[in-house]
């Protein structure tokens, strides 16, 4: 079996290489100490078709798969988390959600300034008191003549204070648990829409992360997405790709670090040599490589599978189970092949160290990928 990415896939890889390298790389270090988010490099990679590159071209996207998307996301993970990180819940959550529910006329109210990146979306599902157990959230919309009402609060919420277009996940009916959930899309500026603190983070820090409250916002009815009751399935649906790109995300991360670990092991002399002829840095480098070309065939079979129109809930879970621990463990060992320097901010290792973190974290734990990998596996 092999696995083989097309002429346009790698000509994509080309182009996003060139545009991390040149654009996204300068800066990227200062962005993170000063958690300053890009949002001119948002609009660029607008520009590029990177904010809608699963958008059908009818909306103003550039009508890419899921392979496409990771090929993307990894890249930009490579010289910059946060980046890479806007990407993906840009694309995969906010605008992916709005194109898997959406209305026709709320697809052509919003995708074609998402795809252009002239607007940003975020999406509204953590809570202060539910992650992973969504269904237990406690924001509630309530239907007041033809409008819909939601109040409540939700947490990490990327891209909550640049976002432009908010979709909101809340329960319309609670007396049905997880199929009482509704989606909304909401704009900013809208009365009763209130940006929070800005979240204090470990890495991915210049992403911008916040807290979202409802105040009594009023969401008309043609802004639901999706049937009352739909919200919750079309989010685990949302869920998939996207835990499948955060692989990706992690993979590029990893790939990252591993590279940089190499090119000091061949600088870097100790006992007259270099580190490299050392078998301890050997043996870190050659388990680090291999896990990653595991993490990366976990990774874009799942992507194929998606693109096949195939079932693939558990090999997203697999994919970004593996992924993002193979990552972590390969900027660690990244870390400890560059000893005292690997510690200090000079060097890129030490901010893939803290961005890959996250990425066993985000869109579903470690712990929640192996019970949703369990729960498929011992039901097949």
């Amino acid at each position: 079996m092999k696995i083989e990415h097309s002429e346009d896939q790698n000509m994509l890889r080309e182009m996003v290489r060139d545009f991390a390298q040149n654009e996204v790389a300068p800066g990227a270090m200062e962005r993170d100490e000063s958690m300053e988010f890009p949002l001119e490099l948002c609009r660029k990679c607008g520009e590029l078709g990177l904010m809608g590159i699963m958008l059908p071209e009818s909306y103003g996207g550039a009508g890419m798969d899921v392979t496409s998307y990771a090929i993307a996301v990894e890249e930009i993970a490579k010289v910059d988390g946060s980046m890479a990180l806007s990407v993906q819940a840009h694309n995969g959550l906010g605008s992916g959600h709005i194109l898997l529910s959406g209305s026709e006329e709320i697809k052509n109210k919003y995708l074609p300034s998402l795809a252009s990146g002239e607007r940003l979306a975020a999406w509204c599902l953590t809570e202060p008191g539910s992650g992973s157990d969504a269904g237990s959230m406690s924001t509630i919309a309530e239907k007041k003549g033809s409008s819909w009402v939601i109040n409540g609060s939700k947490n990490f919420i990327t891209h909550g204070t640049f976002g432009d277009v908010y979709v909101i996940m809340a329960k319309t009916d609670p007396s049905k648990g997880n199929k009482g959930i509704t989606a909304f899309v909401a704009e900013k500026g809208w009365p009763g829409l209130v940006v929070g603190k800005k979240e204090n983070k470990m890495g991915m820090r210049a992403s911008d992360t916040t807290s979202i409250t409802f105040e009594n916002l009023e969401i008309p009815e043609e802004n639901v997405l999706g049937e009352p009751g739909q919200g919750f399935t079309d989010a685990l649906k949302i869920l998939d790709k996207g835990r499948v790109v955060i692989g990706a995300l992690a993979l590029g991360l990893g790939q990252a670090a591993i590279d940089e670990a190499m090119k000091y092991a061949l600088e870097r002399k100790a006992f007259g040599k270099p580190i490299s002829a050392l078998q301890a840095i050997q043996w870190k480098i050659a388990d680090s490589v291999t896990e990653l070309e595991a993490a990366r065939m976990l990774v874009y079979r799942a992507a194929w599978m998606h693109d096949q129109g195939m079932y693939a809930k558990a090999e997203s879970s697999m994919a970004k189970l593996y992924a993002s621990e193979a990552a972590w463990r390969a900027c660690n060992q990244a870390i400890q092949i560059h000893g005292g320097y690997g510690y200090v901010k000079e060097y890129p290792v030490e901010r893939f160290y803290r961005d890959v973190k996250l990425c066993q974290i985000g869109e579903g734990t470690s712990e929640i990928q192996r019970e949703v990998i369990a729960g498929q596996v011992l039901a097949s």
